[in-house]
């Protein structure tokens, strides 16, 4: 049975998209280290509770397949503040954080990294 299971997660795994945008923080990057970890001897791997890892995925598949975003669906593809899904992935970009962080230095903080981070070149 653990063969089974085993094959059942990797086929999530192969089916899960991956997120460019959110580079060390994506859902299907952190699955597939996950079940690299559980199953590290394989289709050979000791399986200590199969109720707990066969809810599991049944959890993340209803995931995978928006589940309960079928079952409940929205009137609206807004929150309450009016921003869009489209506008959440790309406030949510990896890139975009690092650069509200830099804003968020102050001018002092910004201006000593720029001049006491010399690069060999310059002596």
């Amino acid at each position: 049975m653990a063969a089974s299971r085993y094959r059942r997660f990797l086929r999530l795994c192969e089916e899960w998209p991956v997120e460019e945008t959110k580079q060390q923080r994506d859902l299907g990057s952190f699955l597939r280290q996950k079940v690299a970890q559980a199953f590290r001897e394989g289709e050979n791997t000791p399986i200590p509770d199969p109720e707990a890892c066969d809810q599991m995925y049944e959890s993340l598949v209803r995931i995978h397949t928006n589940f309960y975003k079928n079952k409940y669906p929205r009137l609206k593809d807004t929150t309450f503040t009016g921003v869009t899904v489209e506008d959440c992935r790309t406030i949510l970009a990896t890139d975009i954080l690092r650069q509200m962080e830099d804003r968020k230095k102050g001018t002092w903080k910004r201006l000593q990294e720029k001049f006491s981070a010399k690069k060999p070149e310059e002596g």
